[in-house]
């Protein structure tokens, strides 16, 4: 577990690399802002169930993070998006990462 977040903090900073020059301001700059930011990991495990109406998850929210990097590890569809005020299902890639950009980015 150790070896994990390390790795995830590598593709934070690729992906802030990323933004900033999409952005047009210095990709440098903007890792230098979160560097030495607060990492954190969270696991919710959602097995499959024959009753998925019943089942009670995560609230509606946002992320009030930067970057939030979400790692599907089975095919128990539960994750959704928000858009144009519909709730849209994510559906499981297997291998892929999900990035949600929070609410300071």
């Amino acid at each position: 577990m150790d070896e994990y977040p390390f790795q995830m903090h590598k593709v934070c900073m690729t992906l802030f690399k990323l933004i900033g020059a999409n952005l047009g301001v210095d990709p440098d700059k903007l890792c230098s802002i979160y560097q030495d930011g607060i990492q954190g990991i969270r696991m919710n495990y959602y097995p499959p169930c024959q009753q998925a109406d019943k089942v009670i998850g995560l609230t509606p929210h946002s992320d009030a993070t930067r970057l939030t990097l979400l790692v599907q590890v089975n095919d128990v569809q539960g994750l959704q998006i928000k858009k144009s005020d519909t709730w849209v299902p994510i559906k499981p890639i297997p291998g892929a990462i999900i990035i949600n950009i929070g609410d300071i980015m």
